[in-house]
């Protein structure tokens, strides 16, 4: 088996997990890593504009083929197996982390892809409900083990002609342009199976990743520009307040943002300016106007953001991710106690440059910019600090910058 350049413990959970359940040495692995967005929220499925970053905490699947049409499932983070039919997908709510694999190979089926059945034991070191996306990652090492074990490619329409295995059974490296359909199908598998209504952000981060590079995310024309990555260490903060995105928060702020659009005129929230906002206020109801506010300022946040980084200023690029959380925690409302505290704790130490909430929001995680020598005091200062106020204990990490998927 190729060798893959992750995690080196996570890549032994997952061979060790293969092996105790089905008794034998696994065939493929694939990892793929989780992502922070760090500056963007809500804005995805806007078709706006997001910056992202994918990092060292990944999902790791190890597979082989099998002839019978049957798909066995094992989790490390979950008991029992999940067996199925290629014939049948049908969401099963006692093994609901099954659904984001079952979506990604309904998706693959749809759209002319041939497989078979396949045994696959799933290890991850994205820590689940932190709003590091390990659902996207999931599905991405889905859609890539599927590739490894039937090798097929995508088009804008549909499958096509597969990639050519090397003289030693390797796959060629996912092309760029066909990474994007590879982002739209693990997208269509959360909206369609799981019933998420989330943008492109996740996907995108995990297959177009770049070390040391911050992704400059265009969701309207879908663009990615590899940005270099500020000099600082990027730290997360668990709240240790688990959301869950299917709960409907997630869904019911992108009603709200469509139907604002559609008040407004605009096919989406991208095309519309803060004074035609301010000026239709009464064409909307007092939630629409909040969202809508939120999304069209985060906007513009990203845009100035991303000059402040490439005029290598890293403290004006900070204080845009505070304004954020500002705006995400009084104008989108999808902060939380939790969250608003560590922020604050983050302004409070000389070292943090800027701090946010990261992902969906409702609990999960902060991210922070934060200077590397005082990278260690800070995780010190605010889990004692955190822990104090809230009896939650936490562990701050510092998350490396890596490589898409492969």
């Amino acid at each position: 088996m190729p060798t893959v350049n992750h995690s080196t413990a996570g890549v032994t959970e997952v061979q060790t997990l293969f092996k105790k359940h089905f008794g034998y040495t696994p065939a493929h692995l694939v990892g793929a890593p989780g992502r922070l967005e760090v500056l963007g929220n809500h804005t995805d499925y806007n078709d706006g504009l997001v910056m992202s970053v994918a990092v060292d905490k990944y999902i790791f699947i190890a597979s082989a083929p099998r002839t019978d049409g049957r798909v066995e499932l094992v989790s490390s983070a979950f008991p029992g197996a999940e067996k199925f039919w290629i014939t049948e997908f049908q969401p099963n709510p006692a093994a609901r982390w099954a659904d984001y694999v079952k979506g990604v190979l309904a998706q693959l089926r749809r759209r002319g892809v041939n497989f078979s059945g396949f045994n696959a034991a799933i290890h991850g070191t994205i820590p689940m409900g932190a709003g590091m996306s390990s659902s996207a990652a999931l599905e991405v090492a889905t859609a890539l083990t599927v590739r490894k074990l039937y090798p097929y490619s995508l088009t804008e329409t549909g499958s096509t002609l597969p990639p050519k295995r090397s003289e030693r059974g390797e796959l060629p490296p996912l092309p760029l342009p066909e990474r994007m359909h590879f982002a739209r199908l693990c997208r269509a598998a959360e909206n369609e199976f799981v019933g998420v209504q989330c943008g492109l952000l996740d996907q995108i981060s995990s297959l177009y990743g770049k070390a040391w590079h911050i992704l400059n995310i265009d969701c309207r024309y879908l663009t990615v520009e590899h940005v270099p990555v500020i000099g600082e260490a990027i730290i997360v903060c668990e709240t240790g307040v688990k959301h869950a995105l299917v709960g409907g928060e997630y869904n019911e702020l992108r009603r709200n943002c469509e139907s604002a659009a559609s008040k407004l005129g605009a096919k989406s929230l991208r095309s519309v300016e803060l004074s035609h906002l301010r000026a239709n206020r009464a064409r909307l109801t007092p939630r629409e106007y909040e969202c809508a506010y939120h999304v069209v300022g985060e906007i513009a946040r990203v845009v100035a953001a991303e000059r402040a980084l490439r005029a290598d200023d890293h403290r004006q690029f900070g204080q845009f991710m505070f304004q954020s959380h500002e705006s995400s925690r009084d104008f989108l409302k999808n902060s939380c106690k939790e969250l608003d505290l560590l922020v604050d704790l983050a302004r409070k130490h000389p070292g943090c440059l800027g701090a946010r909430l990261t992902g969906g929001g409702f609990g999960g995680a902060t991210i922070n910019l934060v200077a590397y020598h005082q990278a260690e005091s800070f995780m010190q200062s605010v889990a004692q600090v955190y822990e104090k106020h809230t009896g939650h204990k936490i562990s701050p990490m510092v998350c490396q910058v890596v490589d898409g998927a492969e």
